[in-house]
């Protein structure tokens, strides 16, 4: 009988309340007239402070022109803030609705489907190893028994973990975690670590702004094919529709070819030629209305 009752109690609470507990995102952004993104400190083109102490980026361009669809859907002003994530920090501060989304270079990987959602993919990178030519690396397997700096968490650890796992590289490389790019930048500069490996596209960024980059070089091509997206909360199917609608728009009215021209563009900050998978790939993701 008491369980019964138990049973009646908790069916009428959930009928009550649970709309006000499972709140979508949208009605949320609605009613606070908030839109919380998470974005990079140091992640250069994506995320990071500019000379005058400013957050810009890729990603932060992308997330301002979600924001202005949002204010064109409520029809009001929706404030748009951008709070500091990590590769260590960002999925977990998205599935504990601490941020709405993440907009930066995340990696798009069915393991992080357990606790969060994703976008299409807006970016296309892959793993890559940065070095000083002195060293004269040729391959990652030349860095067997070195030390080498990884963010944690990030598909780059996963990948130089796996090597050692299965035999690939022997002696085992050092794997030596960093929580941000610059940190393992400067551990690079001062000779800490022998090389430091995220997705090439960030490493591009990352040694465009270094004292002496002609010092440095990329070493190998993509040691893995990494797909960016939106980090979205999960199951929340209207937000990630909203998402995905208006990358989907910015994709066939142009402004997001502007947005890549802007950073990855000749003149951008970092020059990164759009390959051809990733211009079919937006042309595949352009669905029609």
């Amino acid at each position: 009988m008491k369980k019964v009752l138990c049973g009646v109690v908790i069916g009428i609470f959930l009928l009550c309340f649970g709309p006000l507990v499972y709140a979508g995102i949208l009605d949320q952004i609605q009613k606070k007239g908030e839109f919380v993104v998470g974005v990079r400190d140091g992640a250069v083109p994506f995320g990071f402070f500019d000379k005058n102490n400013e957050r810009v980026g890729f990603g932060v361009d992308v997330a301002k022109e979600i924001g202005k669809a949002l204010e064109a859907r409520f029809g009001k002003p929706i404030k748009l803030i951008l709070k500091s994530v990590n590769p260590e920090t960002r999925v977990p501060l998205v599935a504990n609705h601490t941020v709405d989304m993440v907009a930066e270079a995340t990696t798009h990987t069915i393991g992080r489907e357990d606790s969060v959602d994703f976008s299409i993919t807006y970016f296309l990178s892959g793993t890559q190893i940065l070095a000083k030519k002195s060293a004269g690396f040729k391959s990652y397997k030349d860095l067997a028994g070195k030390r080498v700096g990884v963010s944690q968490g990030s598909t780059n650890e996963r990948f130089f973990r796996q090597m050692n796992n299965e035999g690939k590289i022997k002696p085992p490389v050092k794997i030596v975690i960093f929580q941000e790019h610059p940190q393992g930048l400067t551990a690079l500069q001062k000779g800490i670590i022998d090389a430091y490996s995220t997705d090439g596209i960030l490493l591009a960024g990352l040694k465009a702004k270094m004292p002496e980059p002609d010092k440095y070089e990329l070493v190998d091509d993509l040691l893995t094919f990494d797909p960016y997206a939106l980090v979205l909360p999960h199951d929340d199917s209207a937000f990630r529709n909203f998402v995905n609608d208006q990358l989907v728009k910015m994709i066939k009215d142009g402004r997001f070819n502007q947005l890549y021209k802007k950073w990855f563009g000749p003149d951008g900050v970092v020059p990164f030629p759009m390959s051809q998978e990733f211009k079919t790939l937006l042309q595949l993701e352009a669905w029609p209305e």
